[in-house]
């Protein structure tokens, strides 16, 4: 069993020990994995309560933390210093195939830079150019005239369609499709006919693209994804996008067709984005989303549609206050009925249609003058 001493630790992560520096570490793992003989991490004060019955002897923490009765090690970057720990106690697997397989089907017009690693049933077409150390997994297929630059990974059962172009130092996850046709259709004759797809897919450095995401090709140039750009898996990325450089996008994103983005945007999960939309540098939408207005820049937009957060956070106040409002609507009309029951009840006294007493008519001006004569 491996083990460290929190003084050896320290040395590792250039950290300073708070405690028993002689204390012995087998182990490292999250708060709610830790157990007797490992070191844990804590980030955030909010997890300083957890730390108390968190079996853990020791604790990776930064300078502004609540003080605890565990053995600490303090460091200005708790994360990368956690993860040379756990690295050194449960050591990743490291791929084991070297060189070109022979099983791998490779075109003699293919340029191959140095030591590339070509796993089996892997598919490199005509004209395609790889870099150096390049590594295509097992069944991927790169097709005709595609580029790929040094020390990019292509995992298991990638597609790179024909031209795709695919920077330096990038990985492409297992699943992935890049430069497939886009979704475009021509209505003629009660027929949907496919409209041009003479574009390809660019893809600058530095870019990760998650498990079975897909990015469409352009209709007649490309759709780009800027260099340090990360992609999460299940993403849908359509024809003539370009985004710029160091986006996020997660999980589940959908991104219609010429859209822009500018630099260091974040798309949370499931956000949909209508086609040719403008997103400006450095806004965040909140997750599900639903943009079909362009977006200024530093904004942050949330909800379906799409609102900048004050406005949208006073919408929905007054969404949670309609419960309560038709309550009182309710009872309003309850009110409203019990008036008018009350007012309906009330006899209103009419004269009788046909009544044998009638007055008497007024005397006409010949028996006035009668009268008269008489006296």
């Amino acid at each position: 069993m491996k083990s460290l001493t929190i003084n050896q630790i320290a040395a590792v992560v250039s950290g300073t020990v708070i405690g028993d520096g002689n204390l012995a570490i087998t182990g490292a793992a999250p708060i709610r994995d830790a157990g007797a003989g490992d070191i844990t991490l804590a980030d955030d004060p909010r997890y300083a309560s957890k730390l108390t019955d968190c079996p853990a002897v020791a604790v990776i923490r930064p300078l502004e933390f609540p003080a605890c009765d565990k053995t600490c090690v303090v460091v200005s970057d708790v994360h990368a210093a956690f993860a040379k720990l756990v690295k050194f106690f449960d050591p990743p697997v490291r791929d084991t195939f070297r060189g070109i397989s022979p099983h791998a089907s490779i075109s003699v017009t293919a340029r191959i830079g140095r030591d590339c690693v070509i796993e089996p049933f892997a598919v490199i077409g005509d004209h395609v150019e790889l870099g150096d150390h390049v590594h295509v997994g097992a069944g991927s297929v790169i097709e005709s005239a595609c580029r790929i630059g040094d020390r990019t990974r292509i995992f298991a059962r990638c597609v790179l369609y024909a031209k795709t172009e695919v920077g330096c130092d990038c990985r492409i996850h297992a699943g992935a499709v890049l430069g497939a046709d886009g979704f475009g259709y021509n209505t003629r004759e009660g027929r949907h006919e496919l409209s041009a797809q003479l574009g390809n897919v660019v893809i600058g450095d530095d870019v990760e693209i998650g498990a079975n995401s897909t990015i469409d090709r352009g209709t007649y140039n490309a759709t780009v994804i800027g260099s340090g750009t990360k992609i999460d898996n299940l993403v849908m990325i359509a024809h003539n996008n370009r985004l710029g450089k160091h986006n996020l996008i997660c999980s589940q994103v959908g991104i219609a067709g010429s859209c822009r983005t500018g630099d260091y945007v974040v798309m949370a999960g499931q956000v949909g984005i209508g086609d040719h939309v403008d997103i400006g540098a450095q806004t965040t939408l909140a997750a599900q989303c639903g943009v079909m207005n362009h977006i200024p820049a530093k904004s942050v937009y949330v909800g379906s549609p799409a609102l900048p957060i004050k406005e949208q956070l006073k919408n929905w106040a007054v969404l949670g206050k309609i419960s309560e409002w038709y309550q009182k609507w309710k009872d309003m009309l309850r009110r409203i009925e019990h008036i008018e029951r009350i007012l309906h009840q009330v006899e209103v006294p009419e004269a009788p249609a046909n009544s044998s007493t009638r007055p008497a008519a007024p005397a006409t001006s010949s028996s006035v003058e009668s009268s008269r004569r008489v006296a």
